[in-house]
Protein backbone atom coordinates (compact mmCIF):
# COMPACT_ATOMS: atom_id res chain seq x y z
CA UNK A 1 0.00 0.00 0.00
CA UNK A 2 1.35 3.43 -0.93
CA UNK A 3 1.16 5.51 2.27
CA UNK A 4 3.11 8.71 0.97
CA UNK A 5 0.37 11.00 1.93
CA UNK A 6 0.07 14.69 3.04
CA UNK A 7 -0.77 16.34 6.20
CA UNK A 8 -1.67 19.91 7.03
CA UNK A 9 0.86 22.05 8.96
CA UNK A 10 -1.99 23.74 10.11
CA UNK A 11 -1.96 22.91 13.75
CA UNK A 12 -5.35 22.25 15.17
CA UNK A 13 -7.04 21.76 12.14
CA UNK A 14 -8.98 18.35 11.02
CA UNK A 15 -7.79 17.51 8.01
CA UNK A 16 -8.34 14.23 5.83
CA UNK A 17 -4.92 12.17 5.12
CA UNK A 18 -3.29 8.94 4.06
CA UNK A 19 -0.89 8.72 7.08
CA UNK A 20 1.79 5.57 7.59
CA UNK A 21 0.99 3.61 10.84
CA UNK A 22 3.96 4.95 12.64
CA UNK A 23 2.64 8.41 13.11
CA UNK A 24 -0.79 6.91 14.84
CA UNK A 25 1.47 8.09 18.59
CA UNK A 26 1.90 11.15 16.85
CA UNK A 27 -2.42 12.28 16.42
CA UNK A 28 -5.32 12.67 17.84
CA UNK A 29 -7.86 10.23 15.36
CA UNK A 30 -11.74 10.75 15.78
CA UNK A 31 -12.54 8.46 13.13
CA UNK A 32 -11.44 6.00 10.46
CA UNK A 33 -12.83 5.74 6.91
CA UNK A 34 -11.95 2.61 4.34
CA UNK A 35 -12.63 3.65 1.16
CA UNK A 36 -13.01 -0.46 -0.71
CA UNK A 37 -12.17 0.46 -4.04
CA UNK A 38 -8.72 2.01 -3.52
CA UNK A 39 -8.10 0.33 -0.61
CA UNK A 40 -6.85 3.84 1.47
CA UNK A 41 -7.22 4.68 4.84
CA UNK A 42 -8.35 7.81 5.96
CA UNK A 43 -7.76 9.15 9.51
CA UNK A 44 -10.25 11.82 10.06
CA UNK A 45 -7.66 13.73 12.81
CA UNK A 46 -6.40 16.84 14.86
CA UNK A 47 -2.61 17.22 14.37
CA UNK A 48 -0.89 17.72 17.24
CA UNK A 49 2.48 19.32 17.44
CA UNK A 50 5.49 16.73 16.90
CA UNK A 51 8.10 17.18 18.74
CA UNK A 52 11.32 17.23 17.27
CA UNK A 53 14.52 16.26 18.29
CA UNK A 54 17.25 18.94 17.33
CA UNK A 55 21.24 18.43 16.96
CA UNK A 56 22.67 21.96 16.73
CA UNK A 57 26.20 21.98 15.46
CA UNK A 58 28.36 24.60 14.72
CA UNK A 59 31.71 24.94 11.99
CA UNK A 60 28.75 22.67 10.43
CA UNK A 61 30.70 22.52 6.97
CA UNK A 62 34.06 21.56 8.72
CA UNK A 63 35.43 18.70 9.08
CA UNK A 64 34.43 17.46 12.50
CA UNK A 65 31.21 19.49 11.51
CA UNK A 66 29.73 17.71 8.37
CA UNK A 67 30.65 14.42 9.70
CA UNK A 68 28.41 15.57 12.95
CA UNK A 69 26.00 16.75 10.15
CA UNK A 70 25.57 13.23 8.57
CA UNK A 71 26.31 10.99 12.13
CA UNK A 72 22.92 12.39 13.08
CA UNK A 73 21.17 12.78 10.19
CA UNK A 74 21.41 9.35 9.41
CA UNK A 75 20.04 8.30 12.82
CA UNK A 76 17.23 10.34 12.25
CA UNK A 77 17.83 13.64 13.66
CA UNK A 78 17.09 17.02 12.29
CA UNK A 79 20.08 19.12 12.58
CA UNK A 80 20.68 22.29 12.67
CA UNK A 81 24.31 23.93 11.16
CA UNK A 82 25.48 27.45 12.15
CA UNK A 83 28.50 28.09 9.44
CA UNK A 84 29.74 31.19 8.10
CA UNK A 85 32.81 29.84 5.96
CA UNK A 86 35.20 31.72 8.30
CA UNK A 87 37.58 29.34 7.49
CA UNK A 88 37.75 30.81 4.38
CA UNK A 89 38.32 34.04 5.74
CA UNK A 90 40.95 32.60 8.13
CA UNK A 91 43.26 30.66 5.71
CA UNK A 92 42.05 31.38 2.07
CA UNK A 93 39.83 30.31 -0.70
CA UNK A 94 41.45 26.56 -0.60
CA UNK A 95 40.07 26.48 2.78
CA UNK A 96 36.40 27.02 1.99
CA UNK A 97 34.04 24.86 3.04
CA UNK A 98 31.11 25.86 0.81
CA UNK A 99 31.81 22.78 -1.42
CA UNK A 100 31.15 20.33 1.54
CA UNK A 101 28.31 22.47 2.82
CA UNK A 102 26.43 22.57 -1.00
CA UNK A 103 27.08 18.86 -0.25
CA UNK A 104 25.23 18.11 2.88
CA UNK A 105 22.23 20.59 1.64
CA UNK A 106 21.60 18.53 -1.27
CA UNK A 107 22.13 14.90 0.54
CA UNK A 108 20.06 15.38 3.41
CA UNK A 109 17.33 18.22 2.33
CA UNK A 110 15.25 19.58 4.96
CA UNK A 111 16.27 17.58 7.36
CA UNK A 112 19.80 19.53 7.61
CA UNK A 113 18.63 23.74 8.23
CA UNK A 114 21.45 25.49 7.85
CA UNK A 115 22.53 28.81 9.32
CA UNK A 116 24.89 31.57 8.48
CA UNK A 117 25.63 32.80 11.52
CA UNK A 118 28.46 34.01 13.45
CA UNK A 119 28.68 32.33 16.58
CA UNK A 120 30.19 35.71 18.41
CA UNK A 121 26.90 37.57 17.29
CA UNK A 122 24.70 37.41 20.15
CA UNK A 123 21.39 38.50 19.05
CA UNK A 124 21.91 35.88 16.17
CA UNK A 125 22.42 33.37 18.29
CA UNK A 126 19.73 34.03 20.44
CA UNK A 127 17.49 34.36 18.23
CA UNK A 128 18.51 30.51 16.88
CA UNK A 129 18.17 28.85 19.90
CA UNK A 130 14.60 31.15 20.87
CA UNK A 131 13.38 29.41 17.98
CA UNK A 132 14.10 25.79 18.99
CA UNK A 133 14.41 25.95 22.67
CA UNK A 134 14.27 22.40 24.19
CA UNK A 135 13.82 20.99 21.17
CA UNK A 136 17.34 21.12 20.68
CA UNK A 137 18.77 18.26 22.54
CA UNK A 138 22.52 17.82 21.63
CA UNK A 139 24.72 21.50 20.70
CA UNK A 140 28.27 19.99 19.13
CA UNK A 141 30.61 23.05 19.20
CA UNK A 142 33.38 22.46 16.97
CA UNK A 143 33.65 26.12 15.24
CA UNK A 144 37.02 27.93 15.91
CA UNK A 145 39.84 29.89 15.09
CA UNK A 146 42.71 26.27 14.71
CA UNK A 147 46.02 28.16 14.02
CA UNK A 148 48.49 28.73 16.00
CA UNK A 149 50.38 31.22 13.88
CA UNK A 150 47.16 33.06 12.87
CA UNK A 151 46.37 33.57 16.15
CA UNK A 152 49.58 35.45 17.02
CA UNK A 153 48.74 37.78 13.96
CA UNK A 154 44.98 38.60 15.47
CA UNK A 155 44.50 37.84 18.60
CA UNK A 156 41.43 39.58 18.96
CA UNK A 157 39.51 37.47 15.99
CA UNK A 158 41.44 34.61 17.66
CA UNK A 159 39.67 35.02 21.26
CA UNK A 160 36.48 36.39 20.35
CA UNK A 161 36.10 33.50 18.23
CA UNK A 162 37.27 30.85 20.32
CA UNK A 163 36.07 32.36 23.67
CA UNK A 164 33.67 34.43 23.35
CA UNK A 165 31.84 32.31 21.14
CA UNK A 166 31.56 29.68 23.71
CA UNK A 167 30.00 31.59 26.18
CA UNK A 168 27.61 33.10 23.56
CA UNK A 169 26.70 28.72 23.03
CA UNK A 170 26.77 28.03 26.78
CA UNK A 171 24.51 30.86 27.98
CA UNK A 172 21.80 30.25 25.36
CA UNK A 173 21.64 26.31 26.42
CA UNK A 174 21.49 27.74 29.80
CA UNK A 175 18.81 30.21 28.82
CA UNK A 176 16.59 28.12 26.14
CA UNK A 177 17.54 23.63 26.48
CA UNK A 178 19.32 23.26 30.22
CA UNK A 179 18.55 19.65 29.50
CA UNK A 180 20.52 19.39 26.53
CA UNK A 181 24.06 17.87 26.34
CA UNK A 182 26.71 19.96 25.03
CA UNK A 183 30.16 19.00 23.89
CA UNK A 184 32.87 21.20 23.20
CA UNK A 185 36.15 20.55 20.68
CA UNK A 186 38.69 21.29 22.92
CA UNK A 187 42.12 20.61 22.07
CA UNK A 188 45.30 19.25 23.37
CA UNK A 189 47.00 22.76 23.15
CA UNK A 190 45.21 23.26 26.69
CA UNK A 191 48.13 21.44 27.66
CA UNK A 192 51.10 23.90 26.50
CA UNK A 193 53.75 22.78 25.47
CA UNK A 194 54.28 20.85 28.72
CA UNK A 195 54.52 17.73 26.49
CA UNK A 196 57.60 18.76 25.44
CA UNK A 197 59.38 18.45 28.83
CA UNK A 198 59.32 14.99 28.53
CA UNK A 199 62.35 12.35 28.21
CA UNK A 200 61.98 11.43 24.58
CA UNK A 201 64.40 9.19 22.66
CA UNK A 202 64.99 9.95 18.98
CA UNK A 203 65.06 7.39 16.90
CA UNK A 204 65.42 6.90 13.29
CA UNK A 205 62.10 8.22 12.01
CA UNK A 206 60.50 9.62 15.19
CA UNK A 207 60.63 11.16 18.98
CA UNK A 208 59.25 8.35 21.34
CA UNK A 209 59.17 7.89 24.98
CA UNK A 210 60.31 4.98 26.77
CA UNK A 211 58.67 2.17 27.40
CA UNK A 212 58.78 2.42 31.38
CA UNK A 213 57.27 6.19 31.79
CA UNK A 214 53.75 6.33 33.06
CA UNK A 215 52.60 8.34 29.71
CA UNK A 216 54.29 5.64 27.34
CA UNK A 217 50.44 4.64 26.41
CA UNK A 218 49.62 7.96 26.08
CA UNK A 219 49.59 11.71 27.97
CA UNK A 220 45.76 11.62 30.00
CA UNK A 221 44.54 14.18 31.78
CA UNK A 222 46.10 14.52 34.76
CA UNK A 223 48.78 16.27 32.78
CA UNK A 224 48.60 19.92 34.37
CA UNK A 225 47.72 23.30 31.71
CA UNK A 226 49.34 25.72 33.96
CA UNK A 227 53.14 27.17 34.03
CA UNK A 228 53.61 26.62 30.21
CA UNK A 229 53.81 28.69 26.82
CA UNK A 230 50.52 27.43 25.08
CA UNK A 231 50.29 30.01 21.93
CA UNK A 232 47.67 32.26 21.87
CA UNK A 233 45.40 30.05 20.19
CA UNK A 234 46.01 27.18 23.38
CA UNK A 235 45.23 29.99 25.22
CA UNK A 236 41.67 31.11 24.21
CA UNK A 237 41.16 27.48 23.48
CA UNK A 238 42.13 26.98 27.73
CA UNK A 239 39.71 30.12 28.38
CA UNK A 240 36.43 28.16 26.30
CA UNK A 241 37.50 24.54 28.49
CA UNK A 242 37.69 26.20 31.06
CA UNK A 243 33.81 27.84 30.38
CA UNK A 244 32.49 24.76 29.56
CA UNK A 245 33.16 22.65 32.75
CA UNK A 246 32.18 25.82 34.49
CA UNK A 247 28.86 25.49 33.01
CA UNK A 248 28.56 21.83 34.12
CA UNK A 249 29.84 22.34 37.86
CA UNK A 250 28.38 25.67 38.53
CA UNK A 251 24.77 25.06 36.90
CA UNK A 252 24.74 21.37 36.36
CA UNK A 253 24.53 21.02 32.56
CA UNK A 254 25.64 18.31 30.89
CA UNK A 255 28.77 19.12 29.43
CA UNK A 256 32.25 17.88 28.26
CA UNK A 257 35.48 18.71 26.38
CA UNK A 258 37.04 16.16 23.78
CA UNK A 259 40.61 17.23 23.86
CA UNK A 260 41.75 16.30 20.53
CA UNK A 261 44.61 15.47 19.49
CA UNK A 262 44.97 15.49 15.41
CA UNK A 263 41.65 15.53 13.91
CA UNK A 264 41.29 14.30 11.03
CA UNK A 265 39.55 12.84 7.30
CA UNK A 266 38.20 13.33 3.76
CA UNK A 267 35.91 16.19 4.67
CA UNK A 268 38.88 18.33 5.41
CA UNK A 269 39.66 21.40 3.43
CA UNK A 270 43.36 21.13 4.54
CA UNK A 271 45.73 24.32 4.55
CA UNK A 272 49.31 24.98 5.35
CA UNK A 273 48.32 26.25 8.76
CA UNK A 274 46.01 23.62 9.70
CA UNK A 275 44.90 20.42 8.43
CA UNK A 276 48.10 18.30 9.07
CA UNK A 277 47.19 14.46 7.18
CA UNK A 278 44.39 16.71 4.38
CA UNK A 279 47.05 18.96 3.59
CA UNK A 280 49.92 16.81 3.21
CA UNK A 281 48.04 14.09 0.85
CA UNK A 282 46.84 17.26 -1.53
CA UNK A 283 50.48 18.42 -1.66
CA UNK A 284 51.45 15.02 -2.63
CA UNK A 285 48.96 15.00 -4.89
CA UNK A 286 49.20 17.81 -6.61
CA UNK A 287 52.92 18.71 -6.30
CA UNK A 288 52.36 21.58 -4.40
CA UNK A 289 55.91 22.56 -1.76
CA UNK A 290 55.64 21.18 1.50
CA UNK A 291 57.31 23.03 4.57
CA UNK A 292 58.39 20.56 7.51
CA UNK A 293 58.87 22.92 10.71
CA UNK A 294 61.73 21.33 13.25
CA UNK A 295 62.04 18.49 14.99
CA UNK A 296 63.81 17.02 12.60
CA UNK A 297 60.94 16.30 11.22
CA UNK A 298 60.45 13.41 13.72
CA UNK A 299 57.48 14.77 15.62
CA UNK A 300 54.56 12.83 16.27
CA UNK A 301 51.14 13.10 16.16
CA UNK A 302 48.16 10.76 17.43
CA UNK A 303 45.67 10.91 14.62
CA UNK A 304 41.65 10.09 14.70
CA UNK A 305 38.86 9.76 12.34
CA UNK A 306 36.36 12.38 12.24
CA UNK A 307 33.59 9.82 12.33
CA UNK A 308 35.51 8.02 15.60
CA UNK A 309 35.50 11.04 17.18
CA UNK A 310 31.89 11.84 16.80
CA UNK A 311 30.54 7.93 17.21
CA UNK A 312 32.67 9.22 20.80
CA UNK A 313 30.43 12.40 20.70
CA UNK A 314 27.44 9.88 20.15
CA UNK A 315 28.35 7.47 23.32
CA UNK A 316 28.41 10.30 25.59
CA UNK A 317 25.13 11.71 24.29
CA UNK A 318 23.01 8.47 25.34
CA UNK A 319 24.73 8.94 28.66
CA UNK A 320 26.01 12.26 29.55
CA UNK A 321 27.76 13.37 32.63
CA UNK A 322 28.80 16.70 34.45
CA UNK A 323 31.92 18.74 33.19
CA UNK A 324 33.88 16.11 31.65
CA UNK A 325 37.16 16.83 30.63
CA UNK A 326 38.54 13.60 28.13
CA UNK A 327 41.98 13.19 25.85
CA UNK A 328 40.64 11.74 22.56
CA UNK A 329 42.61 11.04 19.77
CA UNK A 330 44.64 7.68 17.58
CA UNK A 331 46.26 6.86 21.23
CA UNK A 332 48.76 3.97 20.68
CA UNK A 333 46.61 2.71 17.96
CA UNK A 334 47.22 5.17 15.63
CA UNK A 335 49.63 7.84 15.10
CA UNK A 336 52.62 8.49 13.28
CA UNK A 337 55.54 11.17 12.57
CA UNK A 338 55.95 13.90 9.91
CA UNK A 339 58.60 11.52 7.72
CA UNK A 340 56.48 8.56 8.34
CA UNK A 341 52.95 10.18 7.11
CA UNK A 342 55.07 11.48 3.91
CA UNK A 343 56.54 7.92 3.22
CA UNK A 344 52.97 6.63 3.50
CA UNK A 345 51.39 9.45 1.30
CA UNK A 346 54.01 9.27 -1.59
CA UNK A 347 53.44 5.12 -1.50
CA UNK A 348 49.52 5.53 -1.40
CA UNK A 349 49.84 8.40 -4.49
CA UNK A 350 52.63 6.98 -6.31
CA UNK A 351 54.20 10.61 -6.18
CA UNK A 352 57.46 11.98 -4.71
CA UNK A 353 56.34 14.97 -2.13
CA UNK A 354 58.36 18.10 -3.11
CA UNK A 355 59.32 19.01 0.92
CA UNK A 356 61.89 21.04 2.28
CA UNK A 357 63.51 21.76 6.01
CA UNK A 358 63.34 24.60 8.12
CA UNK A 359 65.23 24.35 11.49
CA UNK A 360 62.78 26.61 13.04
CA UNK A 361 59.85 25.18 15.22
CA UNK A 362 56.42 26.84 15.40
CA UNK A 363 56.55 28.38 18.66
CA UNK A 364 54.66 25.80 21.20
CA UNK A 365 54.56 22.90 19.12
CA UNK A 366 54.66 19.66 20.20
CA UNK A 367 57.49 17.41 19.87
CA UNK A 368 55.12 14.46 20.93
CA UNK A 369 51.64 13.85 21.20
CA UNK A 370 49.51 10.64 21.47
CA UNK A 371 46.89 11.09 24.17
CA UNK A 372 46.05 8.02 26.82
CA UNK A 373 42.25 7.15 25.66
CA UNK A 374 41.71 4.93 29.27
CA UNK A 375 39.65 7.57 30.52
CA UNK A 376 36.89 8.02 28.20
CA UNK A 377 36.91 3.91 27.01
CA UNK A 378 36.24 3.56 30.87
CA UNK A 379 33.16 5.30 30.85
CA UNK A 380 32.07 4.35 27.56
CA UNK A 381 33.85 0.63 26.93
CA UNK A 382 31.64 0.01 24.10
CA UNK A 383 33.50 2.75 22.04
CA UNK A 384 36.41 1.68 19.64
CA UNK A 385 38.58 3.13 17.08
CA UNK A 386 37.61 1.83 13.42
CA UNK A 387 40.45 3.88 11.44
CA UNK A 388 43.93 3.48 11.90
CA UNK A 389 46.70 6.36 10.29
CA UNK A 390 47.06 4.02 6.52
CA UNK A 391 43.23 3.58 6.67
CA UNK A 392 42.72 7.51 7.04
CA UNK A 393 45.54 8.32 4.05
CA UNK A 394 43.90 6.32 1.72
CA UNK A 395 40.23 7.44 2.30
CA UNK A 396 41.48 11.40 2.27
CA UNK A 397 43.40 10.46 -1.21
CA UNK A 398 40.42 8.36 -2.83
CA UNK A 399 37.53 10.94 -1.94
CA UNK A 400 39.68 14.22 -2.83
CA UNK A 401 41.99 13.00 -5.80
CA UNK A 402 39.53 14.19 -8.76
CA UNK A 403 38.43 17.21 -7.10
CA UNK A 404 41.83 18.54 -6.22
Amino acid sequence: MDWTGEISDKLGETICARIPPIWGDLLSMSSVEIDRSSGLVFLWCVCEKISMSIVLVTGSAGLIGSESVRFFCEKGFTVVGVDNNMRESFFGEGASTVWNRDRLQEKYGDQYIHHNSDIRDRQAISDLFASYNSEIRLIIHTAAQPSHDWAARDPFTDFTVNANGTLNLLEQTRQHCPEAVFIFCSTNKVYGDTPNQLPLVELDRRWEIEASHPFYQGIDESMSIDHCKHSLFGASKVAADVLVQEYGRYFGLKTACFRGGCLTGPSHSGTELHGFLSYLMKCTVTGTPYKVYGYKGKQVRDNIHSYDLVNAFYHFYQSPRIAETYNIGGGRESNCSMLEAIAQCEEIAEKTLNWEYQESNRSGDHIWWIGNLSRFKSHYPEWELTYRVPDILKEIYSQNVDRW
